[in-house]
């Protein structure tokens, strides 16, 4: 889990660098792709700390407690 509150807007905020959903926002990316993900092993670093726990949040149906962080 985060463990300072501005790295939960970092994360609202966090887009996707690479590949299929290159440019969306973590918290739009679909939770089969982040399970698919976990099967493969998420990437090192901070963004693999992030697609899990985005994972973590989905799986919960927390969503609704990112979508405020999201800068438009």
């Amino acid at each position: 889990m985060p463990q300072k509150p501005h790295e939960l807007e970092q994360l609202a905020n966090m887009r996707m660098p690479y590949g299929k959903y290159k440019g969306k926002l973590l918290i739009h990316l679909p939770e089969p792709y982040l399970v698919w993900y976990r099967g493969k092993g998420f990437p090192a670093g901070k963004l693999g700390r992030q697609l899990e726990l985005m994972l973590e949040i989905k799986t919960n149906g927390l969503e609704e407690l990112i979508y405020p962080l999201v800068r438009t």
